[in-house]
């Protein structure tokens, strides 16, 4: 697709950790899934929820290496690295500092995640916890909020804060809606965009559209800004530069 290749931050290919990639097979599918729409760097973020998704990180790590592994396989050019979509709570910082969870690619961006239904004042609050304690928050699928999809002026002021912002491929093409697509276009216009991810989550149904959002942010944006979101941005995480 381009020389330099382009990023997946945003997505559940590590086998057997959560509601991802079921066994190695699937990791495989998927990434050969990816490098075919162009991808060649991928972070690789299994959920932490509490009660929900609570895989030790030493059983993430080793399911990881064998993800590593399928990766090799398929090109020496495809390169993984580890993170984590980490549900908003109360003990975020001291997990992180503790290492229970990744952070993203080992630098001090962390994906963090809410309830579809989450107030507009706690997401704020965790936020600022994490940039006070020295983490650069990146916001997960911010589309899926009601208090980010009714409000642009609170994204922008989350943006200000020091937040990320990452949508997902799929609304980017359509496929979560027309209103999620116009939403995303908005954003993206008034600049509050840093990352897109395509949370693929298996080979059938949730599947890597990231290829597809690339080609459509080229066409409804330009060249540049695609490369802005997909590429150079995503590279900051890897080169720890914040």
């Amino acid at each position: 697709m381009l020389e330099e290749g382009i990023f997946d931050i945003h997505c559940h290919i590590v086998p057997g950790v959560d509601d991802g990639a079921a066994d190695i097979e699937e990791t495989r599918k998927l990434l050969e899934m990816e490098y075919k729409q162009g991808v060649r760097n991928i972070i690789l973020t299994p959920h932490f929820r509490f009660q929900m998704f609570e895989t030790p990180l030493e059983k993430v790590q080793r399911q990881f290496r064998l993800a590593e592994e399928a990766a090799a396989d398929i090109s020496k050019d495809l390169h993984l690295y580890l993170g984590c979509e980490f549900h908003a709570n109360m003990e975020m910082l001291s997990m992180l500092r503790e290492k229970k969870v990744s952070t993203m690619a080992g630098s001090r961006y962390v994906l963090v995640e809410f309830s579809h239904n989450s107030e507009a004042s706690y997401i704020r609050e965790r936020l600022s916890a994490m940039l006070s304690g020295g983490y650069r928050p990146i916001v997960a699928h911010i589309e899926r909020y009601e208090s980010t999809r009714t409000d642009l002026d609170f994204v922008e002021e989350l943006t200000e804060m020091g937040a990320y912002m990452q949508i997902n491929a799929d609304s980017i093409v359509g496929k979560d809606g027309f209103f999620t697509k116009r939403y995303c276009q908005k954003l993206m216009k008034n600049d509050l965009v840093h990352f897109v991810g395509s949370d693929c989550h298996d080979s059938s149904k949730r599947i890597s559209r990231i290829g597809e959002a690339y080609s459509y942010v080229i066409k409804k944006m330009d060249t540049d800004y695609a490369k802005q979101l997909f590429i150079r941005n995503p590279q900051k995480i890897i080169d720890q530069k914040i």
